[in-house]
């Protein structure tokens, strides 16, 4: 099984440590056919990226896809869920700019309201100590991402279950009918392989990526890799790799 692209990767536009280019040199030297640069969503309060800056990056990943031949360069972004209605920080003024929208939970995007910050933020982490809270959090966290699924063109689910606990089977259901791939996350660890089983089952397709945040990360999928394995999953079941 070979890795022909690598969906997920972060620059110094959040907090990679490469620029745009250097991520793609990388990705050339490693014979990736393509690659995508996806920093953080806005709604991050650390590293989250501003729409003036998408469009300074679509402009570069123009010029570096007219400069190069052998490999396509996409622009897409992160997102965060911010809210239990499935909304994320990615409006509909920035998804036409996009190549590709991968969404996931991350604890530091600021939450759409109070009420979101309670559901989303408070639960996940109070649930850790309280099993009925734990409990909710799981329903919450699996139903705003299925409405996430919904609502927007979706292309990958990022490391699901890593940062907030879900069904995976209800999450690999929503996927299937939306055509969207959930991410085996080589930086994680995530999924699982119990996940990616109970995933497989439902006919849900996989995607294996870096989640590189240096150039010399990009490309490196080889513990997810390992994960697909011991999964018993195929190249016919992962959207970013081909048999050899």
């Amino acid at each position: 099984m070979r890795i022909f692209a690598d969906y997920h990767t972060h620059t110094r536009f959040s907090h990679g440590k490469g620029t745009i280019e250097e991520n793609v040199q990388a990705a050339r030297k490693k014979g990736l056919r393509e690659i995508a640069i996806t920093d953080h969503g806005p709604g991050h309060f650390l590293y989250g990226i501003r729409k003036d800056a998408l469009v300074k990056m679509k402009e570069e990943v123009r010029r570096i896809n007219d400069r190069y031949g052998d490999i396509d360069v996409l622009l897409g972004v992160e997102a965060n869920v911010v809210s239990i209605d499935g909304t994320i920080d990615v409006d509909e003024s920035i998804i036409p700019m996009l190549d590709i929208l991968l969404v996931g939970y991350h604890f530091g995007a600021l939450p759409g309201s109070i009420r979101d910050g309670y559901h989303i933020h408070f639960k996940n982490f109070a649930g850790r100590l309280i099993k009925g809270l734990a409990l909710s959090a799981r329903e919450i966290n699996t139903r705003a991402l299925i409405k996430a699924i919904e609502r927007y063109p979706v292309r990958i689910i990022t490391h699901p279950g890593a940062k907030a606990d879900i069904d995976t089977a209800a999450i690999a259901d929503a996927a299937v009918r939306n055509g969207t791939a959930l991410e085996i996350n080589a930086s994680h660890h995530f999924m699982t392989v119990d996940y990616v089983r109970i995933a497989k089952q439902h006919g849900a397709k996989f995607v294996l990526s870096s989640d590189a945040h240096s150039p010399e990360k990009v490309g490196e999928v080889s513990s997810a890799l390992d994960i697909a394995i011991k999964a018993g999953i195929s190249a016919r079941d992962i959207i970013n790799a081909e048999e050899v």
